[in-house]
């Protein structure tokens, strides 16, 4: 692989017509990072992967890999891969073709290109197949012969267009463990679009989380699930209920949230239950109380069987103060 590099993003803009979609954002990505931008549809991360890319032009603003501007450098000139959400194989191709397709194009000779071909598609777990076409492979026997397709240009990043959104859930956990693994053995950065709260969580060092166009929070997975910055991130990601008190807004996890029998605890708020959820190892109970509306309480399944109850019915909640979480 090339040699690991920072990306860092100056002002960087990008607009379509009278649209903003990525609005005068800033941020540095250290070398040797998994990073993933994290965001509903819309929110300007797929046209920041693609400006980095160089598939998409730059409307103001720089990108910087170590200390080179790469904005006005061809995709095969920046030191970066992609690898498409759709994986683009060529269907007429077998996979070792596939792989070695770019090295083809540079005209390195065919013993070579295909020695360092088979190599990666070791690297991805896929050197039985490599006679095999893509019509014969699995979804994620594909996404490994992307993946090499990828890696053999050498590129100091690779960046991922929702990589995991076609496959069936089993998969797409094994897979995030492979592209975890692969990414450290490498060393260099991965930069990961997904709209997956739980696949971002599971696989970055590094969250991006964006909106309209703007970046609202960046920290690792730790900070951003217990420490976010405002309602839309605590609502976003999941796992919290959003409350206001004092005029002031506040998180608190829904695992944190507790029932109790303590009728004359202050902190004991009555809701009435409207909807049970079984999530297997937890239960969500989601209710309605007259002090902060509408509330969720994760509970663990043996808490729950313990103090079953059933869609309105009544029951006491609390939580610790010390375990609120400001919000901008």
């Amino acid at each position: 692989m090339n040699k690991p590099e920072n990306l860092e993003f100056a002002i960087l803009t990008k607009t379509y017509g009278e649209t903003i979609a990525v609005d005068k954002i800033n941020l540095k990505i250290p070398a040797g990072t998994y990073c993933c931008f994290l965001g509903p549809s819309g929110c300007g991360k797929t046209s920041t992967l693609r400006m980095i890319a160089g598939h998409e032009d730059i409307s103001g603003g720089d990108i910087l890999l170590g200390s080179n501007i790469i904005n006005d450098l061809p995709p095969a000139k920046r030191g970066t891969a992609m690898m498409f959400q759709n994986y683009a194989l060529f269907p007429h191709l077998s996979c070792l073709d596939n792989v070695a397709f770019a090295l083809k194009m540079r005209g390195i000779k065919k013993n070579e290109r295909y020695n360092k071909s088979l190599e990666m598609l070791k690297l991805v777990q896929m050197d039985d197949y490599s006679d095999r076409y893509p019509n014969q492979l699995s979804g994620g026997q594909q996404q490994r012969v992307a993946l090499a397709r990828a890696l053999i240009t050498n590129p100091a990043i690779l960046l991922l267009d929702e990589p995991l959104s076609a496959l069936d859930p089993f998969l797409r956990i094994k897979m995030r463990s492979e592209l975890k693994s692969l990414q450290k053995n490498l060393g260099i950065s991965f930069i990961h679009v997904t709209h997956s709260q739980d696949e971002a969580m599971a696989l970055a060092d590094m969250i991006v989380v964006m909106n309209k166009g703007k970046i609202e929070q960046v920290g690792d997975p730790y900070e951003i699930f217990n420490k976010p910055k405002n309602e839309f991130i605590a609502n976003f990601v999941g796992g919290h209920n959003v409350i206001s008190k004092n005029k002031r807004f506040y998180s608190i996890r829904m695992d944190h949230v507790q029932i109790t029998n303590n009728k004359k605890s202050k902190n004991s708020y009555p809701m009435t239950v409207n909807e049970i959820e079984y999530q297997g190892q937890i239960v969500k109970v989601t209710g309605i109380t007259k002090d902060f509306g509408k509330l969720s309480v994760s509970l663990a399944d043996d808490i729950f069987l313990q103090n079953k109850f059933d869609v309105n019915d009544e029951i006491l909640i609390n939580w610790d103060k010390k375990k609120e979480n400001s919000l901008q």
